[in-house]
């Protein structure tokens, strides 16, 4: 019996975790990658110690370096390892003006946030079972063009509009491909302080990770093309977008120029 495999990226974030978790319980044998192999283990160790059957292979790789991520993927074609779900989820959220950027940093975020999951969506269609779920975590933030979060608006919405535009191009071919525009998810401490600074909307508009990866996890089921995470999300969405984009953006910079973070 052919074993149905799921690569997850970014496995040791709190959404990737989340994803890891959720895939073990339903029964997939798990390919995690991460930049770090010791979090890997310990991530292996945690789910294997609920789900004992689980086969989990870690992969330790930095999906912004072209032979990182190529010795990734030799690895699981190797295997020989036919995929049957990949899910998109690593990501790096710097948020601040382009002139704050190196251009190392900028290189940085648009490999990881759009160039990878690219190159691993075609590795995947390469090493497919007879059928392939493709899962892109994108963003609400990439809805719309967000000035001193520019650099990641753009590469999330360019990951919605690419995951869209290879749905089509697959039909018919046991491709089936979803996009995922979450919110902000309370993962990491200086994200659950953004959170709290944004009052009752941003409480009201985060999601927990466990919540995005079972939303995602359903639109997949129900083979979506993009859905928005979240009731008020949706809200925003559909009250915004017949505000004229000069105003959109003025708000978003007058918010968003407050806030600066790095990768972490």
């Amino acid at each position: 019996m052919q074993r149905n495999y799921a690569l997850v990226t970014g496995a040791t974030g709190g959404l990737g975790s989340a994803f890891s978790e959720l895939l073990a319980k339903e029964g997939y044998a798990l390919l995690l990658t991460g930049r770090s192999e010791e979090k890997l283990a310990a991530l292996q160790q945690r789910i294997q110690g609920e789900f004992p059957q689980t086969e989990i292979r870690i992969y330790a790789a930095d999906l912004a370096e072209t032979d990182s991520r190529n010795r990734l993927m030799e690895g699981i074609r190797e295997e020989g390892l036919a995929l049957s779900l990949l899910v998109n989820a690593a990501g790096a959220d710097i948020q601040k003006g382009l002139t704050e950027y190196t251009q190392e940093k900028i290189a940085f975020q648009c490999r990881v946030n759009f160039e990878a999951a690219v190159a691993l969506s075609r590795f995947a269609i390469e090493n497919r079972a007879e059928h392939l779920d493709i899962l892109h975590i994108s963003s609400v933030s990439g809805i719309y063009p967000m000035p001193y979060f520019a650099i990641y608006s753009a590469t999330k919405g360019a990951l919605t509009s690419f995951s869209q535009a290879l749905r089509e191009e697959m039909k018919g071919r046991g491709v089936f491909v979803t996009a995922v525009l979450p919110g902000a998810m309370p993962t990491r401490e200086d994200i659950k302080e953004q959170i709290k600074g944004q009052g009752l909307w941003g409480k009201l508009a985060a999601k927990s990770p466990k919540v995005v990866a079972e939303k995602s996890l359903k639109a997949v089921r129900k083979n979506k093309r993009k859905v928005i995470v979240g009731f008020w999300n949706k809200v925003m969405r559909i009250a915004t977008c017949w505000l004229p984009a000069a105003w959109r953006m003025k708000f978003i910079a007058h918010r968003w120029s407050k806030i600066s973070k790095d990768a972490f």
